[in-house]
C-alpha cells in the first residue's frame, strides 16, 4: 500500500511502521517527557510540522457543501456521505507514518457545517462564578505559558460498525481507525482558570463548561449552556485544575496551527477522555455549580444500558441518569496487519509473518500487554510492544500518577504454517488496572466504547494462499467483513 500525499518532505515516501515518514525514528524528547513536577516542559514542535501539512487542494465531493473551502485528504473515508464531515483513513496507511499521526489522516468528527473563524477576531470568554472575569483573544493566549505533548484523540465510536452488525445502533459506521496520536501545543486549563481567580473546587464552583460558537448546530435547548445552536459539555473541577491531568487549550497540532477540522484557530484537549468532550472551535467557558445543561452533553457520549434502545431511552429518560456518562476511554486494540482482503502464499522460503496493530487506554492508563491468540482464545502469546510514549508526570514509575495519553504499537511474529493452521487471529489487550478487551461486544443503543477481542478470520485459498477477512469495513457503502457477513446470513468469499 503505497503513502499517499501528504506534503513536499514526504511526498513518495514510504514510512517504516514505528518510524516518522522519511524513515527517520522519532525524537525521544519529542515523543514522550519525564514530568516529575508541574513544570513548563516544551519540546519542539518542529519536528513535526512536515506531519501538520493540509493537502494542496480541496476534494471535489466537498464542491457543493459549506465546507468547500476546506481541504481535506482523499483517502479519508467518509461516514456520513458528503456533509458533515465525519471520516477515517484506511488504519494501515495510518499506521505506516509511525507513532506521531500525519494532521489530514487524523479523524474528524463534525455535527455540522465548519465555522469559518478568523485568529484576529476569535475569543473566548471565560465567566460564570469566577472572581474576575475574562475575555481572552488568540493573541492573549499565546503569551500565555504553553506545554506540548503526544495525544491520543479517539471518538467514543471507534469499531462502532461492529456493533451494529449486532443490532443497528443510532451512530454511524467508524472502523477501527477513529484514533490517532498527534502533537499538541497550548495553554494548560488550569492556568487560565487561576487567571479567573478560580484555584479550587467549592460551592458553585464544581464543573467548568465548555461551548463552541453559537448557531453552529440545529438541536438545543432553550437557555442551555453555550447558547442556541452551540455544541456543549462539561468536566469537574478537580480535572480541569490538576496540573497532571494535562488539560489545554490548544491552538497547534503538529507544531502548526489547528486546522479547521480540528477546532481552528482553538480546542480543548483533555488527554485520556473520550473525543466528545474535546469540543472545538472553543469559544466559551463557564464556572458552575452543576454540569452542563447543553443539548450534546446529554443526547450524546452514553454508553446505555443493553436492553435500553432508542425508544426506551427517550420515554423513560435515560439519557440524563448520570451514572451512565462517559468520560474516560476503554482499553481497545486492533489489527491492521494483516489487513482486510491481504492475501499470503504459503511458502517455505518466507516462513514468517508479523501481526501489527495499536493499543490504548484511557484515563491514562498504561498498556502493560497485548496478547495474540490463534485457537480462538484457548492459548495466548505475549506481543512485543514495539513503540510508547515515555509517560509524563511521575516518569517511569507504575503508579496511577504516569500519565500514558498515546497509544502503543504491538507486533508479533508467527510462522505462516502456523496461520494456515488457524481459523482465526484473535488480538486482545490489557491496562495495569487489569482491565482488558472481553470476549464479545455488548450493544448499546449508541454502539460506544465497543471493545471485545478484535478477530481476523483466516481462509484458506486455492495456490496455496491465505485470504485475512476483517469484521467489518468503515464507512456505510463497504457490504464486507466476517460479520457484515454473518448478519446479512451469506458465506465469506472464497476467491
Amino acid at each position: 500500500m503505497g503513502i499517499p500525499f501528504l506534503g513536499p518532505l514526504v511526498n513518495g515516501v514510504k514510512s517504516i511502521p514505528g518510524k516518522l515518514a522519511g524513515g527517520k525514528k522519532p525524537d525521544a524528547d519529542a515523543v514522550g517527557y519525564q514530568l516529575d513536577q508541574p513544570a513548563n516542559e516544551y519540546t519542539d514542535p518542529e519536528k513535526f510540522k512536515h506531519l501538520a501539512e493540509y493537502y494542496p487542494v480541496v476534494d471535489e465531493r466537498d464542491a457543493k457543501v459549506a465546507d468547500k473551502w476546506i481541504k481535506r485528504h482523499p483517502e479519508m473515508i467518509r461516514l456520513t456521505g458528503s456533509h458533515p464531515f465525519n471520516a477515517e483513513p484506511p488504519l494501515p496507511t495510518l499506521l505506516d507514518y509511525g507513532f506521531i499521526s500525519p494532521v489530514n489522516l487524523h479523524i474528524v468528527r463534525d455535527h455540522g457545517a465548519v465555522p469559518k473563524l478568523d485568529w484576529n477576531t476569535h475569543t473566548v470568554t471565560v465567566k460564570g462564578n469566577v472572581d474576575k472575569p475574562l475575555t481572552l483573544s488568540m493573541d492573549d493566549l499565546v503569551k500565555m505559558e504553553s506545554i506540548s505533548f503526544p495525544c491520543l484523540v479517539t471518538c467514543a465510536g471507534n469499531r462502532r460498525k461492529e456493533q451494529n452488525q449486532i443490532k443497528r445502533s443510532i451512530g454511524f459506521n467508524w472502523g477501527p481507525a477513529a484514533c490517532a496520536v498527534t502533537h499538541w501545543t497550548g495553554v494548560p486549563l488550569y492556568k487560565v482558570l487561576n487567571a479567573a481567580g478560580i484555584t479550587k473546587p467549592g460551592p458553585g464552583r464544581r464543573f467548568v463548561c465548555f461551548a463552541g460558537p453559537k448557531s453552529e448546530l440545529p438541536k438545543s435547548y432553550e437557555g442551555q449552556q453555550g447558547g442556541p445552536g452551540s455544541y456543549g459539555t462539561s468536566i469537574d473541577m478537580e480535572t480541569a485544575l490538576d496540573p497532571s491531568c494535562d488539560v489545554i487549550l490548544a491552538y497547534k497540532q503538529n507544531g502548526e496551527h489547528l486546522h479547521p477540522d480540528h477546532g481552528y484557530p482553538l480546542r480543548l484537549l483533555i488527554p485520556g477522555y473520550i473525543g466528545g468532550r474535546m469540543v472545538k472551535w472553543l469559544s466559551e467557558i463557564e464556572v458552575t455549580g452543576e454540569e452542563s445543561n447543553n443539548f450534546y452533553h446529554f443526547n450524546d457520549n452514553r454508553v446505555l444500558p443493553a436492553h435500553v434502545d432508542a425508544e426506551k431511552a427517550n420515554e423513560e429518560g435515560w439519557w440524563f441518569k448520570p451514572e451512565y456518562i462517559i468520560n474516560d476511554l476503554n482499553i481497545n486494540g486492533a489489527v491492521g496487519y494483516p489487513w482486510h482482503n491481504e492475501t499470503l502464499k504459503v511458502d517455505p522460503s518466507e516462513p514468517f509473518y508479523t501481526i501489527k496493530g495499536y493499543a490504548y487506554s484511557g484515563g491514562g492508563r498504561r498498556v502493560i500487554r497485548v496478547e495474540i491468540s490463534l485457537d480462538g482464545g484457548m492459548s495466548w502469546a505475549l506481543a512485543d510492544v514495539t513503540e510508547r510514549e515515555t509517560p509524563r508526570w511521575a516518569a517511569n514509575s507504575s503508579g496511577a500518577r504516569a500519565k500514558h495519553w498515546c497509544w502503543c504499537f504491538w507486533e508479533h511474529t508467527v510462522k505462516v504454517e502456523a496461520l494456515a493452521g488457524s481459523a482465526e487471529i484473535c488480538m486482545r489487550a490489557w491496562d495495569q488496572t487489569q482491565n482488558s478487551m472481553p470476549e464479545r461486544p455488548t450493544w448499546n443503543v449508541m454502539g460506544m466504547l465497543n471493545n471485545p477481542w478484535y478477530r481476523v478470520r483466516v481462509h484458506p485459498q486455492p495456490g496455496n494462499m491465505l485470504k485475512f477477512e476483517h469484521p467489518t469495513q468503515a464507512g456505510p457503502d463497504k457490504k464486507e467483513g466476517w460479520m457484515v457477513n454473518m448478519a446479512n446470513n451469506t458465506p465469506a468469499a472464497q476467491e
